[in-house]
């Protein structure tokens, strides 16, 4: 077992959480407000006990399916990005719910690339997010999507959940996904991939990791997460991967009863 994630936990008071689409969304493809409600609940506990939390969401695209069944077949770039117009509204009214029955009140900030190019926008990003974790309320952050083409995207949750954390100086970057670390090769499709529990280099990580299909090394995969590993660790703050959708994860990863990828500076 990998007893560096219950310590980085521990020791860690300012945390970001990342939630991938595919960890948010339940077997039918919608939002799983089971999951929202006790992560909430763990978070909240964490409050309690003196942390602070920051959350990094996906979802809008899900969410925004689950309300405009219509659109699923629609490609067209407008739609998407009016899906996830309605989505995003979902979504916050989910996460809003969760928080709402631990008695906490949560902020949207919706983000591009040229927000975190500018000092400006940089600086009142960086107050907002202060303000609010120091007021007790929890940020929902996502990417502004219904204005995020290609040239101003930030390109992944991964990515923009490391620019987060950097931009708050957390203690530590918390990925939650569907599997449960960094593995050799795809665990979904390679039964003999065998998990890797510490890393302290992300480019020897990197080279010994088999690219097994886009879904497993490409935009969204592996790859996008060691990316936002590389990023926070050459800032001093390490970084959890981690399986968000099993029975109250954090607090299973918290006891070291969950394995886990920490990355380590």
């Amino acid at each position: 077992m990998n007893n560096a994630i219950p310590r980085l936990i521990a020791e860690s008071r300012k945390i970001v959480f990342k939630f991938g689409s595919n960890t948010l969304a339940d077997s039918t493809g919608k939002i799983n407000p089971a999951l929202l409600g006790e992560f909430a609940e763990q978070a909240a506990s964490l409050i309690k006990g003196g942390k602070q939390v920051v959350v990094v969401s996906s979802g809008a695209q899900v969410a925004g399916l689950s309300t405009m069944d219509k659109w699923a077949r629609k490609k067209d770039l407008h739609y998407r990005q009016a899906l996830c117009a309605v989505g995003q509204v979902e979504l916050m009214r989910a996460w809003r719910g969760a928080f709402e029955r631990c008695d906490l009140h949560i902020a949207q900030i919706l983000l591009t690339r040229d927000d975190f190019g500018d000092s400006i926008r940089t600086l009142n990003m960086r107050n907002t997010l202060f303000t609010l974790v120091d007021e007790g309320i929890i940020p929902i952050i996502n990417e502004n999507d219904t204005v995020g083409v290609e040239e101003i995207k930030i390109g992944d949750n991964d990515t923009l959940a490391a620019q987060s954390a950097v931009l708050w100086s957390a203690d530590l970057l918390m990925l939650f996904s569907d599997i449960d670390g960094l593995y050799t090769t795809n665990p979904k499709e390679d039964p003999g991939a065998v998990l890797v529990n510490e890393v302290t280099d992300i480019d020897a990580a990197r080279d010994a990791v088999k690219t097994s299909g886009k879904s497993y090394f490409g935009t969204g995969g592996i790859l996008t997460k060691l990316d936002a590993a590389k990023r926070v660790l050459s800032y001093g703050i390490p970084m959890i991967l981690a399986h968000g959708g099993k029975p109250r994860a954090l607090e299973a990863l918290a006891s070291g009863a969950q394995q886990g990828t920490a990355f380590l500076v």
